[in-house]
């Protein structure tokens, strides 16, 4: 097991950071985009992270890019690919595509597009800001996790510094009491499903999947929520398909896809570039070098 370090005042400054851009920021831009936009598109535009990360890994040199190499050449071609898909949901919308047959009293939300009474440009930017938020969550638990490998000691820090970021923030902002009732059991239910599910136990998942397969590895499965939202939203709110939103997500889901197929191939070079030993019958203990490392020289 891991030991829980000392808590020092840099580690405690590293989570209240951590947790401002990682939960504050994030989730702030996050409901005020879907605000102002729809489930859909805020859930494609998620897809957008994988890429994101990649750069920021990359930058940080967490991420290896080799483009004289095939894995190197997929991993670029879909980070490309992932960002004009979120450029083209931001910036077209297109014609409907797809029209349920919603009955009268439901809500009516255009999806993967511009949302009537809505600011769509904006959501879409705060949607953006949201993805870049998250990547750099991401990226930046790698390097503290290895420094205080408490995983949910780390988690817990963050959101309590983030809930007194957002009670700040909420109290400056809101100065309404009404706005601060609860009206509906719904209301509880909604409260206390985002606060455990929805924010507390996905950052802990988070937080152990990077710790354990890297920033890179934890944001493959955010093509399913795209998939996912989109039907239930199409079922239970009406809503619409708009021509750039569709080719938007599967521009951004084939990048994600590609990145994948990149670190899969980046998996298999090196596993078969490994040394390997051969351990004679005899138990003697020198080995017998038989593939050597590539690019690699021997050491006495």
């Amino acid at each position: 097991m891991k030991k829980r370090p000392a808590l020092t005042i840099s580690f405690l400054i590293q989570f209240f950071f951590l947790g401002f851009i990682g939960i504050t920021l994030n989730q702030g831009f996050y409901i005020f985009g879907l605000d102002n936009t729809s489930p859909s598109l805020a859930s494609a535009t998620e897809n957008s992270v994988p890429a994101v990360t990649f750069i920021m890994a990359a930058l940080l040199r967490m991420e290896q890019v080799h483009l004289d190499r095939k894995d190197g050449i997929v991993k670029v071609l879909g980070t490309i690919a992932s960002v004009a898909g979120a450029l083209v949901i931001t910036l077209y919308k297109g014609p409907t595509v797809y029209t349920p047959n919603s009955p009268s009293n439901k809500p009516h939300i255009s999806s993967l597009g511009d949302a009537e009474g809505k600011n769509w440009t904006i959501g879409c930017l705060c949607l953006v800001g949201h993805s870049l938020c998250w990547s750099s969550w991401i990226v930046l638990q790698a390097p503290v996790l290895k420094k205080y490998p408490a995983r949910l000691s780390f988690v817990s820090y963050a959101c309590f510094f983030a809930v007194l970021q957002f009670g700040a923030i909420a109290a400056t902002i809101e100065r309404d009491p009404r706005s601060w009732q609860v009206h509906s059991g719904s209301e509880v239910f909604t409260i206390i499903y985002a606060g455990l599910v929805a924010s507390a136990m996905v950052f802990a998942i988070q937080i152990y999947v990077v710790d354990r397969g890297g920033p890179l590895f934890v944001s493959m499965y955010l093509p399913l929520q795209t998939l996912l939202a989109a039907l239930i939203a199409t079922v239970t709110l009406g809503e619409e398909f708009y021509l750039g939103g569709v080719v938007g997500a599967a521009l951004i889901i084939a990048g994600l896809y590609l990145v994948i197929l990149g670190k899969s191939e980046e998996s298999k070079y090196l596993s078969e570039n490994e040394p390997i030993y051969s351990v004679p019958e005899n138990n003697d203990m020198e080995s017998t070098f038989i593939r050597p490392l590539l690019g690699s020289k021997l050491q006495s």
